[in-house]
């Protein structure tokens, strides 16, 4: 039996803010974007088959008014659990996020505990962690 990650969900502020990030600074593909009741779900991924997925959406996506203000208040202080990408290349991808204007929280540097890694905020304050493996 085989078990893979198929979804992570991303709360944002305003999924159209998001998008830019995702897709143009990190270089993930728009897979599908879907409306209903007032927000919309926007899932990106590398593209490749088996890859784990993101959701993007807005904090009352889904959620109770009141629920939907908890999160509300959650990203505002900026203390949603922080997102983790790896890359082949976290030097060249670091320079392209930086490039957009993101807010850089750690240039790269080789970790004690063995990944070279770097980290943003995305326009939304979610903390994004990108590594890549030690060789």
């Amino acid at each position: 039996m085989n078990i893979s990650l198929k979804y992570c969900h991303v709360t944002v502020q305003d999924v159209d803010e998001a998008i830019p990030f995702y897709r143009d600074a990190l270089g993930l593909e728009v897979l599908n974007d879907v409306a209903g009741g007032g927000h919309r779900w926007v899932t990106l991924g590398s593209g490749s088959p088996g890859n784990a997925e993101i959701v993007l959406s807005d904090p009352h996506a889904g959620r109770s008014e009141q629920d939907g203000n908890a999160m509300q208040e959650l990203l505002a202080k900026g203390v949603l659990p922080m997102t983790v990408f790896t890359t082949d290349d976290v030097d060249a991808l670091f320079e392209r996020v930086r490039a957009t204007g993101a807010e850089v929280l750690q240039e790269p540097i080789d970790q004690p505990w063995g990944p070279r890694d770097c980290a943003f905020r995305d326009p939304s304050g979610n903390m994004v962690r990108v590594n890549q493996a030690a060789d």
